[in-house]
């Protein structure tokens, strides 16, 4: 069988590890990139630099990934549907919740493969995270809580925090408790001097009954990536930094130490660091959304959910306005 044609538009940051991957994942050629602003990390080697996403569709496309900043995503988005392409869509979908519900009705019109590349799925401490919850080594999930923060990325102009980083988390969670987003209350601030938010803190209660908690910002001087997911048994703690998943067991020996044992509500029991293998997320995404293309498998994130994401984040940034606990549309 032929590899399936891959055309890029979008060569900057993530563009550049797009083009890497889809060079090394079986059963792909990438032979067409694309970017009005050229190739400032030089990954199109001996491939033309094309200048719209008109000329990379002339190149006969199967499939295209659109690396592109937020504020194009519809354009492009809706340019590759029209002409038939299989997509995968940067996260967050789009930078509108109308923009996202049509680039949506157009993939599904079409009968088209549409994904939103929200890659913490494909992290493998989150992957196996969720294997574990589903198997029930956590008992009864009570709460999911995450920290994304990290220094100013220079690169991200035309969105806040909310819609680049908070949506990772957001899908996650989602994701994660196999439950949508019900309500939301969050407060954000704007330290940087630019016209978007840079750092919010949000808690939220999912449709299970499940309690969330959100601390994203761009303002920190370290990176941290965790996810802590608490349950009866115990909490998980996963570092998508480092792919490393830690359990923390609920104790079965009772505190003897009697002013201590008042202010634990269980006590300390073993704390394990779980060996997992640890494939790159990028490529493990790329090979999900070439076997879903090819019709073998489905675990993309499709476009409608990434538009769920999108419309919790848009409710985040509602309440952080308003002052009050949105409720999210179901």
């Amino acid at each position: 069988m032929a590899n399936l044609r891959v055309g890029l538009i979008g060569l900057g940051m993530m563009g550049r590890h797009h083009a890497r991957v889809i060079r090394e994942v079986d059963g792909l050629d990438l032979v067409a990139v694309a970017d009005a602003f050229g190739d400032p990390h030089g990954v199109a080697k001996n491939l033309p630099v094309l200048h719209s996403v008109e000329e990379l569709i002339a190149a006969g496309l199967d499939m295209a990934v659109a690396a592109v900043p937020t504020g194009m995503h519809e354009e492009v988005g809706l340019a590759l549907a029209e002409a038939g392409i299989h997509t995968l869509v940067e996260k967050p979908i789009a930078d509108s919740v109308p923009a996202g519900r049509r680039l949506v009705e157009a993939f599904a019109a079409k009968g088209l493969v549409g994904a939103v590349g929200h890659i913490e799925r494909f992290n493998p401490a989150l992957q196996s995270l969720r294997k574990r919850i589903a198997d029930g080594e956590l008992g009864e999930v009570y709460q999911i809580a995450t920290r994304r923060q990290g220094p100013f990325p220079s690169r991200i102009a035309d969105v806040g925090v909310v819609k680049d980083l908070g949506t990772h988390d957001i899908d996650l969670t989602a994701w994660l408790a196999h439950s949508r987003f019900e309500t939301i209350f969050a407060q954000t601030t704007t330290r940087s001097g630019r016209p978007h938010e840079d750092m919010v803190a949000a808690t939220g209660k999912l449709a299970n009954g499940i309690i969330t908690n959100h601390l994203v910002n761009w303002l920190s001087p370290m990176k941290e990536r965790l996810t802590i997911v608490t349950g009866e048994k115990g909490a998980f703690v996963a570092d998508t930094v480092t792919a490393d998943l830690t359990f923390y067991e609920n104790g079965t020996i009772a505190t003897e130490w009697d002013s201590m044992a008042v202010f634990r509500g269980v006590s300390e029991g073993n704390v394990t660091r779980l060996a997992i293998a640890k494939p790159e997320p990028l490529r493990t995404e790329h090979e999900a959304f070439r076997d879903a293309v090819l019709g073998l498998r489905t675990d993309v994130v499709t476009m409608a959910e990434g538009q769920d994401t999108l419309v919790v984040a848009e409710a985040v940034l509602e309440s952080s306005r308003t002052g009050a606990t949105v409720r999210i549309p179901s």
